[in-house]
């Protein structure tokens, strides 16, 4: 496969041209960083040669990102707004989130694959397991689909029997080309369904629900439900299967890796993986302050997700901070220690951070959801895209119960805040001189403040602080113990005596 076939510069090149951008913000991982001078000279020749037909091509500009704001598969809006550009090309692979405010082109890529023998396995797992079967794939895979059930239909058609019948359910990739005024016909459902049906026939017209997960689109057979299918999943172990798998985790999932040629269908990390986030969210029960990180600022919907989420914890009765920090780590997380727990607002493939390392959880929205809702269950449905959450915080939140709730950490019954003790702490400075004490009695009796139903502000533990930074501490004139520094530019400070 030729460079230009892989990395669509023809389309590219005709998005581009075609609606008139003139300076455009090309996005690259880490890996395809290498390949960006040799893309950008292909563009700038197909460029020139749709000039030659009348095609208006002056001024188009070219700018290469790299090292990212977030993660590598959202758009970033935040590096491309640096170079006033007017849209984005993505390159490599994608969660396909819809944007805010620029339009955008998804380059997926083109990986290597053995159709028969991925062919031949699907149809074996079809047959062996008596169920239909519903494929799903990673992006860099879709040119590769046409062909898959092109061969599909005719090895169902030789295996078809009338004790045995194959049924195929595809995947559709929703759109390659984003733009914001698109973006809540995404999030509210109403994407195109995906091509579905059996290997000899065309798609029923019988469809129900609609489902869409890491920019693929597919609809069921009317009557079917998700656990009724076996999913096939053509990829690699990355972010987007671990999505699927979490998703769909009582689904029966089998993958086919196509760099090694064979079937992967043991998935036990999933039940450990869904064990430590229901710790997590037993932990987020106990929290009294919780940090927001804002882990998007591109993706649609972010601002209103924010917004929920405060809302949320507030009616929970908790102390809710915001925090823009870029990509969050250990070591910047670890200057807020105040915070018991913290929220990731950020796409469906990066929402899931391994926080051993960290002094306090991360959690996702739909975690907190479970959390900070009095009355919530878990029920092993899990959901990782957040904009499937937007407007559904229940009403029941709003009313604090008056039953102790058991901790399973602390091993006993504990009382949440009162949201009406934030009245009273407003009222007047009494009222907030009265909790202050509380809170000092509770931090002397080394006893966390959600067990007496104290929420501490980040200014409180603060001042608890037994190290509050390098601050000095004199009595006499503030000007005494420090030195007025250097003026000037480092090549030539005003007071360099060796200059002069």
């Amino acid at each position: 496969m030729d460079f230009d076939s892989i990395y669509d510069t023809a389309r590219v090149a005709e998005f581009i041209c075609l609606k008139g951008f003139r300076r455009v913000a090309l996005q690259f991982p880490d890996e395809l960083l290498k390949h960006s001078t040799k893309i950008v000279a292909a563009l700038q020749k197909r460029i020139r040669a749709l000039g030659e037909l009348n095609i208006d091509t002056k001024e188009v500009k070219l700018y290469v990102m790299a090292d990212t704001t977030y993660g590598n598969c959202c758009v970033d809006e935040v590096g491309a707004a640096h170079a006033n550009a007017d849209c984005v090309i993505h390159y490599g692979h994608t969660c396909l989130s819809p944007t805010s405010t620029l339009p955008a082109f998804f380059v997926f890529g083109k990986a290597s694959i053995n159709v028969p023998s991925c062919v031949e396995k699907l149809c074996g797992h079809a047959l062996k397991n008596e169920k239909p079967v519903l494929v799903l794939y990673g992006l860099e895979y879709a040119h590769a689909i046409p062909e898959i059930k092109e061969v599909a239909i005719k090895e169902s058609s030789r295996l078809n029997s009338p004790s045995s019948k194959l049924e195929f359910c595809y995947a559709d990739v929703i759109n390659s080309v984003t733009s914001p005024s698109e973006d809540f016909r995404y999030v509210n459902g109403k994407e195109e369904a995906g091509d579905c049906g059996t290997g000899n026939e065309s798609r029923s017209k019988e469809m129900d629900a609609t489902y869409a997960i890491g920019g693929l689109s597919w609809s069921l057979t009317k009557g079917h439900k998700m656990e009724d299918y076996l999913i096939f999943y053509i990829g690699s172990e990355n972010s987007a299967f671990a999505n699927v798998l979490l998703t769909f985790n009582s689904c029966e999932l089998v993958r086919y890796d196509a760099t090694k040629d064979w079937l992967v269908n043991d998935f036990s990390s999933q039940n450990m993986i869904l064990k430590r986030r229901y710790f997590l969210v037993e932990k987020a029960k106990d929290a009294s302050i919780v940090g927001i990180l804002v882990g998007t600022l591109g993706v649609a919907g972010y601002l209103h997700m924010i917004h929920q989420m405060k809302e949320l914890i507030t009616k929970a009765g908790k102390k809710a901070y915001t925090f823009v920090m870029g990509r969050p780590n250990p070591a910047k997380l670890a200057n807020f220690p105040e915070c018991d727990v913290f929220i990731y607002v950020s796409c469906a493939q990066t929402a899931l951070l391994d926080s051993k390392e960290f002094l306090a959880p991360i959690i996702t929205p739909f975690e907190a959801m479970l959390a900070f809702n009095r009355g919530s269950q878990w029920t092993g449905a899990y959901m990782t895209e957040f904009r499937d959450l937007l407007g559904s915080i229940p009403v029941e939140v709003n009313e604090q119960s008056e039953e102790a709730r058991f901790s399973f950490l602390h091993g006993g019954y504990v009382e949440d805040f009162d949201q009406k003790e934030v009245d009273e702490v407003e009222d007047g400075v009494s009222a907030l001189v009265s909790i202050t004490e509380k809170a000092l009695q509770v931090r002397d009796n080394e006893t966390r403040s959600v067990m007496t139903g104290i929420t501490k502000s980040g200014a409180d533990f603060f001042a608890a602080r037994s190290f509050h930074g390098l601050d000095i501490h004199c009595e006499s004139n503030i000007s005494e113990p420090f030195l007025i520094g250097r003026s000037g530019k480092a090549s030539g400070y005003t007071d360099d005596l060796t200059r002069q």
